[in-house]
């Protein structure tokens, strides 16, 4: 089976301490069970409904994370089961969150997601955004939500340096981070293109979704 070998080989080259997340966006359940049966459990998705589907209909055992932006309005859809939520990138998110995690009576861990790259497009605090968020004991505050760690998501250039120096910069904001707030573990940073460099640069956390699964559909 393609899939199995591909997960494969990307486990061999990851060293440890770095988790893999199968971005299973747009991928049919049979494509997920065939990783799942591989070994691996942590998948990604970026649409709420599309990921509560998969919920419903696969093992109970998989972390389901949701690294796509997050609109308000659907947080309550995925508060029942989510892992974790990759791109937690305004403080109206994390009250929304917080409040959701409440009714379904969980504690939701959250990565703070934070501006890197030179397209306006993507999205993320910048650092005194996060220096506000984390200095003001986030766990007072939202009681129902654990923020683990900080995600980011590099400009898409073939400038591999400009790839490698927002990475760094990132990992910078991340060791700052942990020395506030002991919870931070995590480092979610590298897809397909870039995760080597990602890795290089301290990232904890890839995911990679069409190096597995083949290219999108």
């Amino acid at each position: 089976m393609q899939i199995a070998e591909n997960l494969s080989l990307l486990l061999s080259e990851l060293p440890s301490g770095v988790s893999l997340v199968a971005v299973s966006k747009t991928k049919p359940i049979e494509d997920i069970e065939a990783a799942y049966a591989a070994g691996q459990r942590i998948f990604g998705e970026n649409k709420i409904q599309e990921m509560t589907h998969k919920w419903e209909h696969l093992p109970k055992d998989i972390q389901w994370h949701m690294i796509g932006h997050v609109q308000t309005n659907k947080v309550k859809y995925m508060a029942p089961y989510v892992s974790l939520i990759h791109g937690v990138d305004r403080a109206k998110l994390l009250k929304e969150i917080n409040k959701q995690a409440a009714k379904s009576n969980r504690i939701i861990d959250c990565l703070l997601q934070i501006h890197i790259a030179q397209e306006s497009t993507k999205f993320g605090l910048d650092e005194t955004e996060l220096e506000s968020i984390i200095t003001q004991n986030p766990s007072d505050i939202y009681p129902n939500i654990r923020i683990v760690g900080l995600m980011g998501m590099a400009t898409f250039t073939s400038d591999l340096d400009q790839v490698r120096s927002e990475f760094s910069y990132l990992n910078s904001l991340y060791k700052k981070a942990k020395n506030t707030l002991t919870d931070i573990q995590i480092l979610s940073m590298g897809m397909s293109g870039d995760y080597k460099i990602a890795i290089e640069e301290g990232s904890t956390l890839i995911r990679v979704g069409s190096k597995l699964f083949g290219e999108r559909n």
